[in-house]
């Protein structure tokens, strides 16, 4: 049986976050996502803190935290501001990749950058013809002597307009698909542009923008695993991403819940408060339901990875139903709020542009709808130790290209 008993540690964790969100974060969320701001101040702040890049193994200068209690910090993040939130956790997407793939110098290098300094790093994956199929990628890395020349332009990267280095994939082998693919971490230099920064409907707080290599030189020891294996490192970081990203939604959705109970307490109409209306209340229950099963489904995808047991199912089921879950509760917030709710001075209209998002990045609600059927289908077994059983599953999911790069 799977306990969810939380440690005294991971209970400490997450009232540090929930502080941390309802100080620093939720006085100034809405600000933030008017003007689209930059929120670098709390960053500074999250970092000194401890709140940002938790995974990072104590050698490296981090705190080596669990799974579980990421999912616990990124929650309150999602209720705090997602946008926010995303920008103080994009770091782990990044650095997932050197922490599977890299050498210990690489870790020692990279990683240290994060945790000596408040840094930041993008993971870089989408580009223009290549967001859920990533084999029709075009950026390519060509080996040069004893260096990689990386030519190519990644798009909706998080965090890309400040990131210190990239997690970059491209093309060693262009012709073999994704077979072909290849990963590096990449210090940004000169050659690195910045092309564009989006104007985002939600999730406003957190920079994303187009990111173009122009003969950016990396040594050779800069590739991370083995070449043109790149997609099986991908498959197996968004295998351990994915719970935060579904814990997040939770957070979301968390967080319009109480908006709309509090609201409904206090709007009357008919002579009672509208939560003594059983239309409404029943919203309100639904709701709640949802946040309570999203969080179960995300704590045990979380916890099946501090097993070392793999996840990919699990995690998929939670980022879908979570994701999915989110967009539903803040869509029936605002109608609770009903015609306030459309109105910009009301926060339920936020969260409704937020949560949107969570559908699309680290994978679509219909990929992860693939991936699950295929778990499903096959009949595979969800007790198999990680690392052999996710190479299993990246050879499968890459025979259709479920793979989940959008807005990453």
């Amino acid at each position: 049986m799977v306990d969810f008993t939380l440690t005294d540690e991971q209970k400490d964790l997450r009232e540090l976050a929930h502080n941390f969100a309802e100080k620093e974060i939720r006085p100034v969320a809405w600000e933030y996502d008017r003007d689209g701001t930059w929120p670098q101040e709390i960053i500074e702040k999250a970092w000194e803190v401890g709140l940002m890049n938790i995974h990072v193994p104590e050698e490296y200068g981090g705190p080596g935290l669990d799974f579980v209690s990421g999912a616990l910090i990124e929650e309150e993040f999602g209720w705090g501001c997602s946008g926010i939130g995303t920008s103080l956790a994009a770091n782990g997407l990044a650095m997932t990749p050197v922490l599977l793939g890299g050498s210990h110098e690489i870790k020692k290098k990279y990683l240290g950058m994060l945790t000596e300094e408040p840094k930041l790093a993008s993971f870089c994956l989408t580009e223009p013809d290549a967001g859920s199929d990533v084999s029709g990628m075009k950026t390519t890395a060509k080996k040069v002597g004893d260096k990689y020349v990386i030519n190519g332009s990644k798009c909706f990267i998080t965090n890309g307009s400040y990131a210190d280095w990239y997690t970059v994939y491209a093309k060693t082998d262009p012709d073999a698909g994704h077979r072909g693919i290849s990963a590096f971490v990449v210090p940004r230099d000169d050659t690195i542009t910045i092309d564009k920064k989006e104007d985002k409907m939600g999730q406003r707080a957190s920079n994303t923008a187009t990111v173009t290599f122009n003969e950016t030189e990396v040594p050779a020891d800069h590739l991370l695993g083995e070449e043109n294996k790149g997609f099986k490192l991908a498959m197996m970081t968004l295998d351990r991403t994915r719970p935060g990203v579904a814990a997040m939604a939770v957070g979301i959705g968390r967080a319009a819940m109480e908006f709309a109970a509090e609201y409904s307490k206090e709007r009357v109409q008919f002579g009672v408060p509208i939560a003594m209306h059983q239309a409404v209340s029943f919203m309100i229950a639904d709701m709640a339901t949802k946040v309570e099963a999203a969080r179960l489904l995300t704590w045990k995808a979380a916890r099946l990875l501090d097993q070392g047991v793999r996840n990919t199912l699990a995690c998929s089921h939670a980022k879908r139903f979570a994701a999915d879950s989110a967009m539903e509760i803040t869509v029936d917030a605002v109608q609770v709020f009903g015609g306030y709710g459309f109105i910009k001075e009301y926060p339920v209209e936020k969260l409704m542009r937020d949560a949107k998002i969570m559908q699309l990045y680290e994978g679509t609600s219909q990929i992860q709808r693939l991936v699950i059927a295929k778990e499903v289908l096959m009949g595979r077994n969800v007790d198999e130790p990680l690392p052999e059983s996710a190479a299993r599953q990246n050879e499968a999911a890459a025979k259709e290209s479920e793979t989940a790069s959008a807005s990453v």
